[in-house]
C-alpha cells in the first residue's frame, strides 16, 4: 500500500497565519512557504500551525500537538523570544497565541535578515502579499502627527505620541526591519537611521539589553522628525506599545501607497496639510520631506494633494517660513481608530469576510 502523504506543516502554518485578522495570503509560486522555512524550524512550524489568534494555556496546545506539556512550554518560550508567538496573561496564568506575520513575526527577524530572506519578502509582496495584507480595513498602522505640527487644542490622546511616551515606564529600541531588509538587498536609497523603532510599556521592565530611558526615547523621536520620518503606531486608540519611524522608500506599509497602489495601506491622521502660497518661497523642503509624494512644485510654489496627504505634519515641522499648517478634518471626514486590539481584530475579520464569496471566511 502506498504510504500516506505527510502533511506539509509549512503550508498548514501559512493557512493558520492567513486565518488571523492581519492576513498572510497564499501565492501561486508558494514563495510564502520559503519565507516560513527560513524563519521557523520544522518543529516550531509543526507547533505553530496548531495555534490560533486566541490566547491558550500550555496544556491545550500540548494536547493538540500530542506532546508533553513541559516540552511545549519550553518550545513556546523559545519561540516567543524569536517573535513567532505572543505571550499574554489572564487571571495570573501565562497563555500563548500565534503571532501575526505583519505586524509581528516579520518585524522580529532583524537578526536573521539576509540577502535571501530580503529577496523572498520582496517577491512575496510583489506577488500579492502586499495587497492581501494592506488592503483590508482597518489598516495595520495609523499615522500620528509630528510633534508640534498640530494645534494643541486639536490633539486627541491617540494622536499625541509624546504623551504616550510620558505615560510609559519602560522603553526599548530596535532596528527597523524595513531598512534592514533594504540594506540586505544592497539598494537602499535613503540615509535614514536604522536603529529607531521604539517599544514601550506601562510596566517597569528593568535590566533589558535593549532598554533605554524615556529621555533617550524622546531623543529618538526628535531624530526621526529631523530626518523627515513618519511616526506610525498600531491602529488602535488604547494599548499602543510601539512607534515606528517610517520612510516611503523602505517602509512596507508606506510603500503600499508609494509603490503598490494601495491608497489606504495606512490609516491617515485626521489632519490635512495646507500651504499658504503667499508665504511659500518654493524652497522645496516640504516636497523633499513628504514621504508619500503628496506635495509637488507648481509655478514656483508647493502644492498639496489633499487626497494623498496622510497628515504626518513633516511639511509643517520642516518649513522655516511658517507657510504650512495642518488643518483638522471635518468630523464627517474623520476616521477614528478602533478602541483596542481586540476590537481591531474583530473589525478586520469582518472586513476580510465581506470581501469573500458568501459563506467563506478567512
Amino acid at each position: 500500500m502506498p504510504s500516506e502523504a505527510v502533511p506539509d506543516v509549512y503550508a498548514q502554518l501559512a493557512d493558520a497565519l492567513d486565518r488571523l485578522p492581519n492576513a498572510f495570503p497564499r501565492t501561486r509560486s508558494g514563495v510564502e512557504l520559503r519565507i516560513l522555512r527560513k524563519i521557523f524550524a520544522p518543529d516550531e512550524a509543526a507547533l505553530a500551525c496548531l495555534m490560533t489568534g486566541t490566547l491558550e494555556p500550555f496544556e491545550a496546545i500540548a494536547g493538540r500537538a500530542g506532546l508533553p506539556v513541559a516540552e511545549v512550554r519550553r518550545k513556546l518560550f523559545a519561540m516567543a523570544k524569536k517573535g513567532l508567538v505572543w505571550p499574554g496573561k489572564k487571571e495570573g496564568k501565562l497563555l500563548f497565541r500565534l503571532a501575526a506575520f505583519i505586524v509581528g513575526i516579520f518585524e522580529a527577524q532583524v537578526e536573521i535578515m539576509d540577502h535571501e530572506l530580503a529577496h523572498l519578502v520582496e517577491e512575496y509582496m510583489a506577488e500579492g502579499g502586499a495587497a492581501g495584507i494592506m488592503k483590508p480595513q482597518p489598516a495595520l498602522h495609523r499615522v500620528v502627527p509630528a510633534q508640534g505640527s498640530v494645534k494643541t487644542e486639536w490633539i486627541l490622546p491617540y494622536d499625541d505620541v509624546k504623551a504616550m511616551l510620558l505615560a510609559a515606564k519602560s522603553f526599548t529600541v530596535h532596528a527597523c526591519i524595513c531598512r534592514t531588509e533594504q540594506d540586505s538587498l544592497g539598494g537602499r536609497t535613503c540615509t535614514a537611521p536604522v536603529h529607531n523603532c521604539l517599544t514601550f510599556s506601562p510596566l517597569e521592565r528593568p535590566g533589558r539589553a535593549d532598554g533605554i530611558s524615556r529621555e533617550e526615547a524622546m531623543a529618538i523621536l526628535d531624530q526621526a522628525d529631523d530626518a523627515g520620518l513618519v511616526h506610525t503606531v498600531s491602529n488602535i486608540a488604547e494599548g499602543v506599545s510601539y512607534v515606528c519611524n517610517c520612510c516611503g522608500c523602505c517602509c512596507a506599509i508606506l510603500r503600499g501607497i508609494t509603490e503598490f497602489g494601495i491608497e489606504k495601506s495606512v490609516a491617515r491622521a485626521n489632519y490635512v496639510a495646507a500651504i499658504d502660497s503667499g508665504l511659500c518661497t518654493g524652497c522645496g523642503v516640504c516636497v523633499e520631506r513628504c514621504q508619500v509624494g503628496a506635495i509637488t512644485e507648481s509655478s514656483g510654489k508647493s502644492v498639496v494633494s489633499e487626497a494623498r496627504c496622510i497628515g504626518c505634519g513633516l511639511c509643517v515641522t520642516g518649513c522655516t517660513h511658517d507657510a504650512v499648517a495642518l488643518n483638522k478634518l471635518p468630523e464627517e471626514q474623520a476616521v477614528h481608530p478602533p478602541a483596542d486590539y481586540d476590537t481591531w481584530e474583530k473589525e478586520r475579520l469582518r472586513d476580510r469576510a465581506s470581501a469573500l464569496p458568501h459563506g467563506t471566511a478567512p
